[in-house]
């Protein structure tokens, strides 16, 4: 007895197998991050509002000032091989207590490069975001990209 489907019967199939891979390779690999971020700031996280609030002004305190980030950033670049060209900072007046040091920068280099970049900056300097990143090739034929970064350090207010 062999079964036969109809379109309809093989397009729910695709429908579901379409959800199955997404749920596998989209969903759980952010609920991983998610529960990573959650350890990182605390178990009190997971608590009332007023708690969540406090656990991250206390993941975002850090010693570390501005000047201290930007040359950690700077590091992290010439390590991986990024050639960072000149940046542009500005500081938002800030709503509450977390400031924000808002970074424009424009990089250039290969895309193992640039990817292991922010990789390590965001590993590395907790307090940073990636914002905005615009990518664009001279040629086809070119294995350099240039990049314009858009990246924000978070940090509490004394």
């Amino acid at each position: 007895m062999k079964l036969r489907l109809s379109p309809f019967e093989k397009s729910a199939l695709a429908v579901l197998a379409t959800a199955l891979a997404f749920s596998f390779l989209v969903v759980r690999p952010l609920e991983e991050r998610s529960r990573l971020l959650l350890s990182r700031i605390g178990p009190e996280a997971s608590g009332s509002a007023d708690a969540k609030v406090a656990a991250v002004h206390r993941f975002l305190k850090k010693e570390e000032t501005p000047t201290d980030w930007l040359a950690k950033l700077y590091g992290i670049g010439r390590a991986t091989g990024i050639e960072l060209q000149q940046a542009s900072y500005s500081t938002p007046k800030p709503d509450g207590r977390i400031a924000r040091y808002e970074i424009v920068l424009p990089v250039a280099g290969s895309y193992t490069q640039l990817r292991d970049f922010l990789k390590r900056a965001t590993a590395e300097i907790p307090v940073l975001s990636v914002d905005q990143m615009n990518v664009k090739r001279e040629s086809r034929n070119e294995a350099t990209l240039h990049a314009e970064l858009r990246l924000t350090l978070h940090m509490v207010q004394p």
